[in-house]
Protein backbone atom coordinates (compact mmCIF):
# COMPACT_ATOMS: atom_id res chain seq x y z
CA UNK A 1 0.00 0.00 0.00
CA UNK A 2 1.60 3.58 -0.70
CA UNK A 3 2.06 6.50 1.55
CA UNK A 4 -1.00 8.44 0.54
CA UNK A 5 -3.17 5.45 0.32
CA UNK A 6 -1.84 4.69 4.05
CA UNK A 7 -2.85 8.30 5.37
CA UNK A 8 -5.95 8.00 3.69
CA UNK A 9 -6.64 5.15 5.97
CA UNK A 10 -6.31 7.12 9.10
CA UNK A 11 -9.14 9.74 7.68
CA UNK A 12 -12.52 9.77 8.78
CA UNK A 13 -14.71 8.52 5.66
CA UNK A 14 -16.03 11.82 5.45
CA UNK A 15 -12.14 13.11 4.08
CA UNK A 16 -11.18 9.68 2.94
CA UNK A 17 -14.20 8.11 0.47
CA UNK A 18 -15.17 9.88 -2.62
CA UNK A 19 -19.11 9.80 -3.38
CA UNK A 20 -19.44 8.94 -7.21
CA UNK A 21 -19.43 11.41 -9.89
CA UNK A 22 -19.00 11.92 -13.37
CA UNK A 23 -17.21 15.24 -13.89
CA UNK A 24 -15.75 14.60 -17.77
CA UNK A 25 -15.38 16.96 -20.24
CA UNK A 26 -14.16 17.13 -23.54
CA UNK A 27 -10.39 17.96 -24.41
CA UNK A 28 -10.87 21.23 -25.73
CA UNK A 29 -12.91 22.31 -22.65
CA UNK A 30 -10.19 20.67 -20.47
CA UNK A 31 -7.28 22.46 -22.40
CA UNK A 32 -9.17 25.71 -22.26
CA UNK A 33 -9.70 25.55 -18.30
CA UNK A 34 -5.87 25.22 -17.76
CA UNK A 35 -5.17 28.40 -20.05
CA UNK A 36 -8.04 30.13 -17.95
CA UNK A 37 -6.74 28.87 -14.62
CA UNK A 38 -2.67 29.48 -15.48
CA UNK A 39 -3.53 33.36 -16.55
CA UNK A 40 -5.74 33.87 -12.85
CA UNK A 41 -3.02 31.96 -10.77
CA UNK A 42 -0.81 34.66 -11.92
CA UNK A 43 -3.17 37.86 -11.35
CA UNK A 44 -4.45 36.23 -8.26
CA UNK A 45 -1.21 36.15 -7.19
CA UNK A 46 0.23 39.56 -8.05
CA UNK A 47 -2.71 40.47 -6.30
CA UNK A 48 -2.90 39.33 -3.20
CA UNK A 49 0.71 40.26 -2.54
CA UNK A 50 0.04 44.09 -3.49
CA UNK A 51 -3.36 43.69 -1.41
CA UNK A 52 -1.02 43.23 1.94
CA UNK A 53 1.37 45.40 1.61
CA UNK A 54 -0.92 48.20 1.49
CA UNK A 55 -2.00 50.00 4.93
CA UNK A 56 -4.12 48.15 6.91
CA UNK A 57 -7.83 50.09 6.80
CA UNK A 58 -6.86 52.37 3.74
CA UNK A 59 -9.03 52.26 0.87
CA UNK A 60 -6.63 51.14 -1.32
CA UNK A 61 -6.45 47.85 1.19
CA UNK A 62 -10.39 47.09 0.42
CA UNK A 63 -9.83 47.97 -3.14
CA UNK A 64 -7.39 45.61 -3.84
CA UNK A 65 -8.37 42.74 -1.66
CA UNK A 66 -12.03 42.58 -3.32
CA UNK A 67 -9.96 43.03 -6.61
CA UNK A 68 -8.27 39.86 -5.21
CA UNK A 69 -11.52 37.97 -4.33
CA UNK A 70 -13.20 39.12 -8.03
CA UNK A 71 -10.06 37.88 -9.41
CA UNK A 72 -10.57 34.33 -8.22
CA UNK A 73 -14.30 34.33 -8.73
CA UNK A 74 -14.27 35.39 -12.51
CA UNK A 75 -11.31 33.18 -12.80
CA UNK A 76 -12.73 30.32 -11.42
CA UNK A 77 -16.21 30.98 -13.18
CA UNK A 78 -14.61 31.27 -16.52
CA UNK A 79 -12.85 27.91 -16.56
CA UNK A 80 -15.82 26.06 -17.53
CA UNK A 81 -18.46 23.95 -15.05
CA UNK A 82 -17.97 23.77 -11.49
CA UNK A 83 -20.03 21.75 -8.87
CA UNK A 84 -20.90 22.10 -5.41
CA UNK A 85 -20.19 18.13 -4.16
CA UNK A 86 -22.65 15.61 -2.28
CA UNK A 87 -21.48 13.81 1.33
CA UNK A 88 -22.86 10.61 2.13
CA UNK A 89 -25.49 9.86 4.45
CA UNK A 90 -26.67 6.31 5.04
CA UNK A 91 -28.00 4.87 1.39
CA UNK A 92 -28.25 8.18 -0.16
CA UNK A 93 -26.00 11.60 -0.79
CA UNK A 94 -26.87 15.22 0.46
CA UNK A 95 -25.00 18.70 0.04
CA UNK A 96 -22.23 19.01 2.59
CA UNK A 97 -23.27 21.75 5.53
CA UNK A 98 -23.00 20.27 9.18
CA UNK A 99 -20.14 19.16 8.57
CA UNK A 100 -18.03 21.48 7.01
CA UNK A 101 -19.16 23.91 9.00
CA UNK A 102 -17.97 21.67 12.20
CA UNK A 103 -14.70 20.75 10.65
CA UNK A 104 -14.16 25.00 10.57
CA UNK A 105 -14.99 25.13 14.31
CA UNK A 106 -11.94 22.69 14.93
CA UNK A 107 -9.54 23.57 12.53
CA UNK A 108 -10.07 27.09 14.77
CA UNK A 109 -9.47 25.37 17.43
CA UNK A 110 -6.49 23.68 16.59
CA UNK A 111 -5.37 26.84 14.90
CA UNK A 112 -5.86 28.88 18.48
CA UNK A 113 -3.95 26.27 19.93
CA UNK A 114 -1.14 26.87 17.68
CA UNK A 115 -1.08 30.52 18.05
CA UNK A 116 -0.97 30.42 21.82
CA UNK A 117 2.58 28.53 20.82
CA UNK A 118 3.33 31.21 18.20
CA UNK A 119 2.92 34.20 19.94
CA UNK A 120 6.17 33.15 21.97
CA UNK A 121 8.40 32.76 18.69
CA UNK A 122 9.33 36.21 17.41
CA UNK A 123 9.36 35.34 13.95
CA UNK A 124 5.49 33.88 13.95
CA UNK A 125 4.93 36.50 16.52
CA UNK A 126 5.40 39.26 14.17
CA UNK A 127 3.93 37.70 10.63
CA UNK A 128 0.74 36.45 12.88
CA UNK A 129 0.69 40.54 14.15
CA UNK A 130 1.08 42.40 10.50
CA UNK A 131 -2.01 39.70 9.19
CA UNK A 132 -3.96 40.61 12.02
CA UNK A 133 -3.56 44.28 11.92
CA UNK A 134 -5.86 44.58 9.06
CA UNK A 135 -8.69 43.33 11.58
CA UNK A 136 -7.41 45.28 14.28
CA UNK A 137 -7.11 49.11 12.29
CA UNK A 138 -9.71 48.21 10.07
CA UNK A 139 -13.59 48.51 9.79
CA UNK A 140 -15.20 45.42 11.40
CA UNK A 141 -18.00 44.83 8.96
CA UNK A 142 -15.77 45.38 5.74
CA UNK A 143 -12.51 43.42 7.25
CA UNK A 144 -15.64 40.76 7.74
CA UNK A 145 -16.68 41.20 4.04
CA UNK A 146 -13.55 41.19 2.45
CA UNK A 147 -12.27 37.89 4.83
CA UNK A 148 -15.61 36.08 4.08
CA UNK A 149 -15.32 37.09 0.02
CA UNK A 150 -12.06 36.17 -1.01
CA UNK A 151 -12.24 32.76 1.51
CA UNK A 152 -14.93 31.99 -0.92
CA UNK A 153 -13.50 33.10 -4.13
CA UNK A 154 -10.53 31.01 -2.93
CA UNK A 155 -12.72 27.71 -2.68
CA UNK A 156 -14.33 28.44 -6.86
CA UNK A 157 -10.53 29.05 -7.81
CA UNK A 158 -8.17 26.43 -6.35
CA UNK A 159 -10.77 23.79 -5.11
CA UNK A 160 -12.65 23.87 -7.86
CA UNK A 161 -11.17 25.59 -11.08
CA UNK A 162 -7.43 24.18 -10.44
CA UNK A 163 -8.15 21.22 -9.05
CA UNK A 164 -10.36 20.21 -12.10
CA UNK A 165 -7.89 21.60 -14.60
CA UNK A 166 -4.97 19.30 -12.63
CA UNK A 167 -6.71 15.70 -13.67
CA UNK A 168 -6.54 12.76 -12.01
CA UNK A 169 -3.20 12.84 -11.39
CA UNK A 170 -2.49 13.79 -7.42
CA UNK A 171 -4.72 16.82 -7.77
CA UNK A 172 -5.09 17.57 -4.13
CA UNK A 173 -1.56 17.59 -3.79
CA UNK A 174 -0.74 19.99 -6.97
CA UNK A 175 -3.63 22.09 -5.58
CA UNK A 176 -2.71 22.83 -2.82
CA UNK A 177 1.30 23.20 -3.92
CA UNK A 178 -0.37 26.22 -6.16
CA UNK A 179 -2.15 27.39 -3.32
CA UNK A 180 0.84 27.55 -1.06
CA UNK A 181 3.00 29.17 -4.15
CA UNK A 182 -0.01 31.86 -4.55
CA UNK A 183 0.12 32.72 -0.90
CA UNK A 184 4.05 33.10 -0.63
CA UNK A 185 3.29 36.41 -2.60
CA UNK A 186 2.65 37.73 0.86
CA UNK A 187 5.94 37.23 2.42
CA UNK A 188 4.30 36.24 5.45
CA UNK A 189 5.64 33.06 6.76
CA UNK A 190 2.58 32.76 8.88
CA UNK A 191 -0.11 32.94 5.89
CA UNK A 192 2.47 30.67 4.18
CA UNK A 193 2.24 27.84 6.77
CA UNK A 194 -1.63 27.72 7.44
CA UNK A 195 -2.40 27.65 3.83
CA UNK A 196 0.19 24.55 3.30
CA UNK A 197 -2.19 23.01 6.16
CA UNK A 198 -5.75 24.37 5.25
CA UNK A 199 -4.87 23.63 1.63
CA UNK A 200 -4.70 20.05 2.25
CA UNK A 201 -8.33 19.92 4.27
CA UNK A 202 -9.94 21.80 1.97
CA UNK A 203 -8.40 19.44 -0.96
CA UNK A 204 -9.12 16.62 0.75
CA UNK A 205 -13.07 17.69 0.98
CA UNK A 206 -12.78 18.52 -2.33
CA UNK A 207 -11.79 14.49 -3.44
CA UNK A 208 -13.95 13.24 -1.28
CA UNK A 209 -17.32 15.29 -1.62
CA UNK A 210 -16.28 16.12 -5.84
CA UNK A 211 -16.97 20.03 -5.23
CA UNK A 212 -16.65 23.14 -3.78
CA UNK A 213 -19.55 23.34 -1.02
CA UNK A 214 -17.56 21.36 1.85
CA UNK A 215 -14.61 23.46 1.42
CA UNK A 216 -15.64 26.54 1.23
CA UNK A 217 -18.36 25.88 4.57
CA UNK A 218 -15.09 25.13 6.51
CA UNK A 219 -12.92 28.17 4.95
CA UNK A 220 -15.88 30.92 5.57
CA UNK A 221 -16.24 29.40 9.00
CA UNK A 222 -12.32 29.12 10.05
CA UNK A 223 -12.03 32.42 8.64
CA UNK A 224 -14.39 33.84 10.55
CA UNK A 225 -13.43 32.37 14.13
CA UNK A 226 -10.27 33.56 13.44
CA UNK A 227 -11.06 36.95 12.34
CA UNK A 228 -12.93 37.26 16.07
CA UNK A 229 -10.89 35.64 18.47
CA UNK A 230 -7.21 35.82 16.86
CA UNK A 231 -6.36 39.54 17.02
CA UNK A 232 -7.12 40.02 20.87
CA UNK A 233 -4.20 37.51 21.58
CA UNK A 234 -1.68 39.59 19.86
CA UNK A 235 -2.99 42.57 21.09
CA UNK A 236 -1.18 41.84 24.36
CA UNK A 237 2.38 40.92 25.42
CA UNK A 238 2.65 37.44 26.27
CA UNK A 239 2.20 36.30 29.58
CA UNK A 240 6.08 35.68 30.29
CA UNK A 241 6.36 39.45 29.66
CA UNK A 242 3.11 40.67 31.52
CA UNK A 243 4.42 38.66 34.48
CA UNK A 244 7.62 40.25 34.50
CA UNK A 245 8.90 42.01 38.07
CA UNK A 246 8.25 45.61 38.27
CA UNK A 247 10.61 48.14 39.74
CA UNK A 248 10.07 49.04 43.65
CA UNK A 249 8.62 52.42 44.02
CA UNK A 250 11.16 52.70 46.64
CA UNK A 251 13.89 52.83 44.06
CA UNK A 252 12.35 56.12 42.66
CA UNK A 253 14.29 58.56 41.32
CA UNK A 254 11.71 61.56 41.17
CA UNK A 255 13.36 65.03 42.65
CA UNK A 256 12.21 64.40 46.29
CA UNK A 257 14.69 61.32 46.58
CA UNK A 258 17.37 62.13 45.29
Amino acid sequence: MSAPARVLDLLPHWLSEKVPRDHRESDAAFRRRRRVVAATSLAGAGMLGAGLSTEPGSPAFYGMTLGTAATWLVGGLASGRLHLGWMRTGDGLRRPVATPVLTGVGAFGAFYAAALVARRIPVLRRALSSVLSYADRGRTGLVLVTTLANGAAEEVFFRGALYAAVGERRPVLTSTGVYVLATVATRNPALVLASGVMGTLFGLQRRSSGGIQAPMLTHVTWSTLMLRYLPPLFAEPPDDSRNEPRPSSSRSTSPSSV
